[in-house]
């Protein structure tokens, strides 16, 4: 589903956020990316669906090298995923709906489906009720549950989370994450980077943990 092999990234004046990362995320995985700041995380997670492009190395994600990828074919790509940062590039100017309805208008769905979609998306959000409202209207923690919305309207079979508890208070991060793991439940590969050692504790799975661009033990 998702291979690094190898994999480093050095940004422009020499910074080297990633040095010879490897490994494999299978179908239907859940795993934490942990690690203080400027480790990685949010670099690695942005490789993903080709934000960013590996300076050495490969990045396999559903059998396509992403870093050699076309830029007219990156779209293709991000149909099958669902990305949630912590920059949430909401759109003040539109409706909470038209947020989350806004991927599906590249699709092909008829206008009722897309609507049905969308309306089912923010219903397992909590959100149904504030269709209406413009995001500037709702707190963080119902902006990022918008965000996560829009991630998941096209049905995507990656979810991508970056820090997705990060500056909400305890009851809003934990119905954050109770959200993240019902997709899981249901078959979704969720790569979740966070620092919350108390979330990856609680749920006691795979954890990539990186230190100065590297994983540790490698």
């Amino acid at each position: 589903m998702i291979s690094f092999s190898a994999v480093s990234k050095r940004y422009p004046g020499g910074l080297e956020a990633l040095r010879g990362v490897s490994f494999t995320i299978e179908a239907g995985e859940l795993v934490f990316v942990t690690g203080p700041s400027g480790a990685g995380k949010s670099t690695l997670l942005k490789l993903i669906p080709a934000i960013e492009r590996p300076t050495a190395g490969s990045v396999v994600v559903n059998g396509q090298n992403v870093g050699a990828l076309k830029r007219g074919a990156i779209p293709y790509l991000r149909r099958n995923l669902g990305l949630v940062f912590q920059d949430h590039k909401l759109l003040y100017d539109r409706s909470v709906f038209d947020n989350v309805m806004l991927p599906l208008s590249f699709g092909t769905l008829a206008p009722r489906d897309a609507a049905r979609r969308t309306r089912a998306a923010l219903d397992k959000v909590g959100l149904l009720e504030r269709e209406r409202a413009n995001p500037i209207q709702l707190s963080g923690g119902e902006q990022q549950r918008l965000a996560i919305a829009r991630a998941v309207v096209n049905r995507p079979a990656v979810l991508v989370a970056d820090e997705p508890t990060a500056n909400l208070d305890e009851d809003s991060a934990w119905r954050i994450v109770d959200i993240l793991l019902s997709f899981h439940q249901v078959g979704v590969t969720l790569v979740v980077a966070t620092h919350d050692q108390a979330l990856v504790a609680r749920h006691g799975r795979r954890v990539l943990q990186l230190a100065a661009g590297r994983l540790a033990g490698a």
